[in-house]
């Protein structure tokens, strides 16, 4: 009788004793990158032209612009100050290709 519980015992427990556990981990990285502006599209996306050639940014769910000096743009600035030709530095995190701007810093006050 012993026997026989401590097999059903084991043969209840044994499935779970050799179950694999999966786990998948995303490796997010925090970065900075300069450049003069080639594409603006506000909302969507700013292409930078760099040393290493154009490269495109998309921007995340919430962007904050700002100058060297630290003072956040309004929308008003943002449309006025924002545009081809001037210099800025993006801070961005990289997920896997994509990388997902949430803060612009023109290079000048």
């Amino acid at each position: 009788m012993k026997k026989l519980l401590l097999s059903m015992a084991l043969a209840v427990a044994a499935p779970f004793a050799w179950a694999q556990v999966s786990e998948t981990t995303t490796t997010t990285t925090t970065t900075e990158a300069g450049g003069t502006i080639t594409t603006f599209t506000p909302g969507t996306s700013i292409v930078l032209r760099e040393s290493s050639g154009p490269r495109t940014y998309r921007f995340g769910k919430t962007v904050t612009y700002v100058t060297k000096s630290g003072k956040t743009l309004d929308e008003d600035m943002v449309r006025t100050r924002i545009r081809v030709g001037v210099p800025v530095h993006v801070h961005y995190v990289g997920e896997g290709d994509a990388m997902l701007v949430d803060r612009v810093t023109l290079d000048e006050d």
